[in-house]
């Protein structure tokens, strides 16, 4: 299947090295999309879980050697480090294996609108409850992704695709709505303070694409709940995709694609 082209796509929180990465969603999702640039906002590589227990699956490799071999081949891959990787801040300003590193970044759509580019971590002083937004590795998250993991085993048995408990549960928690709406009023604060048109960013887990007071706040979510993605198409507008529903919808169109290819047995049988 052709990859869809987009100018620019924009992940972040996909937490390799944390077991609940969704690395096969991610690497298929990688496989299917082309860009010029591709942003990596943060919590790529999740240290702080790896040296808690340390976990590396084939899978998580395999995502990071698609996004070096992208950059290899003109890709312009641009790396904004999170809390969790925090390590790599220090490299900010220089290039690593053809990755360019910043502490944050201004994009320019083709529609001339500008964006602030950072991980988000910086507004945790200003979210009163942080604690309930702090990522993979506290002990109420971990839980709450042991329901998520096993939920989706049994949709598995009966034939059903990828839905986020976490996700739907945190939306129907109220201080942890609180906690959201205060992290999305900083992240809007500091756009108008920076004078751009909109921000994007990653960190809470939580996809977002809305205007608020005249700025367009973009929040990318993550690949260890929702599989989501920001994308600028060729009109310079902003599109979320979340990935495990179209990976649904694209894996039933090519057995469909492919069942029809196939001479049917039914068939003879009907005609016997």
């Amino acid at each position: 299947m052709k990859a869809t082209y987009y100018p620019s796509i924009w992940i972040s929180d996909t937490h390799l090295g944390y077991k609940d990465c969704k690395a096969s969603y991610l690497l298929d999702f990688l496989n299917r999309t082309e860009c010029d640039v591709l942003y990596l906002v943060g919590d790529i590589v999740d240290l702080w879980s790896m040296k808690r227990q340390f976990y590396w699956d084939t899978s998580h490799y395999k995502v990071l050697e698609c996004i070096q071999e992208k950059a290899e081949a003109g890709t312009k891959v641009i790396y904004i480090p999170g809390n969790h990787d925090e390590t790599f801040r220090q490299y900010a300003g220089h290039t690593l294996f053809n990755v360019e590193v910043h502490k944050s970044f201004i994009h320019t759509t083709s529609a001339g609108k500008k964006f602030l580019l950072l991980h988000g971590d910086d507004f945790d002083s200003a979210t009163r409850y942080n604690k309930l937004i702090s990522i993979a590795g506290d002990a109420a998250y971990d839980f709450l992704l042991f329901l998520n993991r096993w939920s989706n085993r049994v949709r598995r048995l009966y034939g059903g695709h990828y839905w986020s408990l976490a996700s739907w549960l945190k939306n129907r928690v109220h201080k942890a709505r609180e906690a959201i709406a205060a992290f999305e009023a900083a992240a809007i604060h500091e756009a108008k303070r920076q004078g751009v048109d909109g921000i994007i960013c990653g960190h809470i887990h939580q996809p977002a694409l809305k205007v608020c007071d005249g700025i367009v706040y973009c929040n990318d979510g993550d690949w260890i709940e929702n599989c989501t993605a920001l994308v600028e198409n060729k009109e310079g507008k902003i599109e979320l995709l979340h990935w495990s529903d179209i990976q649904h919808v694209l894996n039933v169109v090519a057995l469909d694609e492919g069942l029809q290819g196939m001479p049917s047995q039914n068939a003879s049988d009907e005609a016997a």
